[in-house]
């Protein structure tokens, strides 16, 4: 998908919301327990009710790997079904992946050509050589991790190098790498007042933001400092919504907390207008 493709799709619902789908068998619903494929189940379920408030699905692929192959082909399950039924989501694998380039290539093979994901998130600390292999494929996004949304974030990222805090340094240097246009970046809701200050050295870009609803963050305070001419923002919330109920209601419970949301955010697009 492209950015343009993107922003259009945010236009057209009002909204830019993204869904985090950390599914955890310990707490989905337990009817689903008797599924063949629980985690599919509760995956297809909560997306097919919500789908028409948000433009984005976030699968944090820790959830998927816990559980062995049979979590691998549940998140290959999930994206085949978001790219068949809803192609015009935009899809994150959160992976938070980074190695050497010829490992870097084959992670961005994993996620983008097999899985066929938009977009992954990757750790820049290993550097240009490391990200510049997920870059170099056409129309998908690198989601580099520059200042997120939990405590131990302190001791590093916001360290200064050089007279300059390193999630900065992170910020401009990744600027120069080839095909930098496809760079997206994590920010931290729970970072809002950063947000300022990280506009003025990545402006045009889109920030994957995590950290509303049940991490604290402030949509309003996010939107205020971190919001551009294309929005170029995506607002993840995954616990605030997936699991708002245990009972065999919760995709219709989950519906109602990402209309919540989604109804904010119209109203920021309504007064940005």
């Amino acid at each position: 998908m492209t950015t343009k493709q993107l922003v259009g799709q945010i236009r057209k619902k009002n909204s830019f919301l993204c869904i985090g789908l950390d599914t955890d068998l310990d707490k989905i619903p337990p009817h689903l327990l008797k599924e063949d494929d629980p985690i599919f189940s509760f995956n297809k379920a909560i997306i097919d009710a919500t789908n028409h408030l948000c433009v984005a699905y976030k699968p944090n692929i820790a959830f998927y790997e816990a559980y062995g192959i049979k979590g691998w082909k549940a998140l290959e399950k999930t994206i085949k079904y978001l790219n068949s039924q809803y192609p015009e989501q935009f899809t994150i694998a959160d992976a938070k992946r980074g190695d050497i380039g010829n490992t870097s290539t084959r992670y961005a093979k994993a996620f983008f050509e097999d899985l066929d994901f938009d977009s992954l998130t990757i750790a820049p600390y290993m550097g240009k050589d490391s990200v510049e292999p997920f870059l170099a494929f056409e129309d998908k996004h690198t989601i580099l991790l520059a200042l997120t949304s939990n405590e131990g974030a302190f001791d590093f990222q916001t360290k200064k190098m050089d007279g300059q805090e390193l999630y900065k340094k992170v910020l401009e240097v990744s600027k120069g790498y080839k095909n930098s246009e496809n760079l997206m970046y994590v920010v931290g809701a729970t970072k809002a007042s950063y947000l300022k200050e990280i506009r003025e050295i990545v402006p045009d870009s889109f920030l994957l933001v995590p950290g509303i609803g049940a991490q604290g963050g402030n949509l309003q305070e996010v939107c205020r400092y971190g919001m551009n001419e294309q929005v170029g923002l995506l607002i993840n919330s995954s616990r605030g919504i997936i699991y708002a109920s245990n009972n065999t209601d919760f995709a219709e419970e989950a519906a109602r907390e990402a209309f919540c949301l989604q109804k904010e955010m119209a109203a920021v697009l309504t007064n940005s207008d």
